[in-house]
């Protein structure tokens, strides 16, 4: 009653809130230590409490209430999200999704993350998990730029691996034909016509256990890398498990990401996957980061795993060394001849909460709504790109599965005022890897 009439009169609460949990709070703007880059923008109409830009006044703001753009604490490092350790609002709030967010603000990314942290932000009420993931987004990013990239399949079919979810796997019927590497000129015609439409990324991607054994088409990657970045595009490639030096063979060639996807949470993966171990998976992330290339990594829900799973799954990529460059959630879209064809489709509410989360726990990240996407109409997309989302897949297919056309998308962007975000060479690191020392890499693919 109290906040009905405050909001009624324009006025705000004069009793402050009470942290159980410490002696006394903060009341400092996180905007105040790191401005937004949205700041001075003149097409930011955000009222969120780390954006710069002019807004109209609060009249929660005139008082030492945060209304729940911000909690009145920062979580340090050890500090529970338990609900119980909020401040006693009787509204609920500052959810988790809240006291993490303001602590991304505040002091920027973490990788001491314990797993039932991320679940209590990821169990925050949904829009209030939404609005913080907007709230640290808009701090990190450039909030109107999206990232468009393309993903071509290179060497479609035949694949030895037996993932329950892809139709490329030689263990399932679902009329998907092996066939060889495809041309230079394929490969780069595509790659043109995807900068065209407006793609900075271009991603090949082969249905490939690994690289092991496969020297000629691997010089011939290494020749499509070379060209397609001299084109002034990123280039991103998903090749299955690598070897050191066959991505230190890539880094010299000029990629900038490299996708290898954990999927799920470890413990859910062996009902998905027995071909391939999580930690086989990790060694390849690891060897690409060693490397300086990007890690581009993320998982799909949908595949039958339970809430804790995604947790799982996010909290693996969010406490390795350093935060993937990209993150992909993707929605599986399920094929006929696989296991999983029949698994119920993904909601939108799933996405978002996948999403913000991700948003929340990885701040720096581009978190990509991948896969999945051609079943979501253009407001059900808009609440994803406010979640955090800053990054897509255009172009009719990914891999071998329908995907968004490139018409469709700049029509979205048109509507929802999105602006495409230019190419970054500056990502992944410098590495002291000359020419004699990659050139191993080529022995080792025989």
């Amino acid at each position: 009653m109290a906040l009905r009439q405050a909001i009624r009169k324009g006025t705000s609460l004069k009793s402050p809130l009470r942290n159980p949990c410490r002696t006394s709070a903060s009341s400092s703007s996180p905007c105040a230590a790191s401005p937004s880059p949205c700041s001075g923008m003149a097409c930011c109409s955000s009222s969120s409490s780390c954006c710069s830009a002019a807004v109209e006044p609060s009249p929660f703001s005139s008082q030492n209430i945060p209304f729940p753009a911000t909690s009145s604490f920062s979580l340090s490092p050890g500090l529970s999200l338990n609900p119980s350790c909020a401040p006693d609002s009787g509204l609920g709030w500052p959810s988790p999704a809240a006291i993490a967010a303001d602590q991304a603000v505040k002091e920027g990314p973490r990788y001491d993350w314990v797993r039932e942290d991320i679940q209590a932000i990821y169990n925050s009420p949904l829009l209030d998990l939404l609005y913080h993931g907007a709230q640290v987004h808009r701090h990190a990013h450039k909030f109107r730029e999206v990232q468009q990239c393309t993903l071509l399949s290179i060497k479609t079919g035949g694949c030895s691996e037996d993932c329950a979810y892809c139709p490329q796997s030689s263990r399932h019927k679902t009329g998907v034909k092996a066939g060889k590497l495809l041309s230079p000129e394929v490969v780069l015609e595509a790659a043109r016509k995807a900068k065209e439409a407006g793609s900075t990324r271009f991603c090949m991607g082969t249905a490939w256990r690994d690289t092991l054994g496969r020297k000629t088409n691997f010089n011939q990657i290494l020749d499509y890398v070379k060209e397609i970045r001299g084109m002034g595009m990123e280039v991103c490639c998903t090749l299955g498990m690598l070897e050191k030096q066959q991505a230190e063979a890539l880094k010299q060639a000029g990629l900038t990401a490299y996708n290898h996807n954990l999927d799920t949470s470890r413990e859910f993966y062996p009902k998905i996957i027995t071909t391939r171990t999580y930690d086989e998976r990790l060694q390849t992330l690891q060897f690409v980061r060693e490397a300086g290339i990007s890690v581009c990594s993320g998982g799909i829900i949908g595949l039958g795993e339970a809430a804790e799973d995604r947790v799982g799954l996010l909290h693996t990529l969010a406490t390795l060394p350093e935060h993937p460059e990209s993150v992909p959630i993707n929605a599986l879209i399920a094929v006929e001849g696989t296991p999983l064809e029949d698994q119920k489709p993904v909601e939108i509410w799933e996405m978002i909460r996948m999403i913000a989360t991700a948003r929340i726990v990885m701040p720096k990240a581009m978190v990509r709504l991948s896969a999945g996407r051609v079943r979501f109409s253009v407001p059900e997309q808009a609440l994803c790109f406010m979640a955090g989302a800053n990054s897509i897949f255009t172009g009719e297919k990914l891999l071998t599965t329908p995907n968004n056309d490139f018409d469709a998308d700049q029509e979205m962007f048109r509507i929802l005022g999105l602006v495409p975000k230019a190419p970054n060479f500056a990502q992944g690191r410098q590495v002291s890897c000359d020419v004699e020392q990659a050139e191993p890499a080529v022995a080792a693919a025989q």
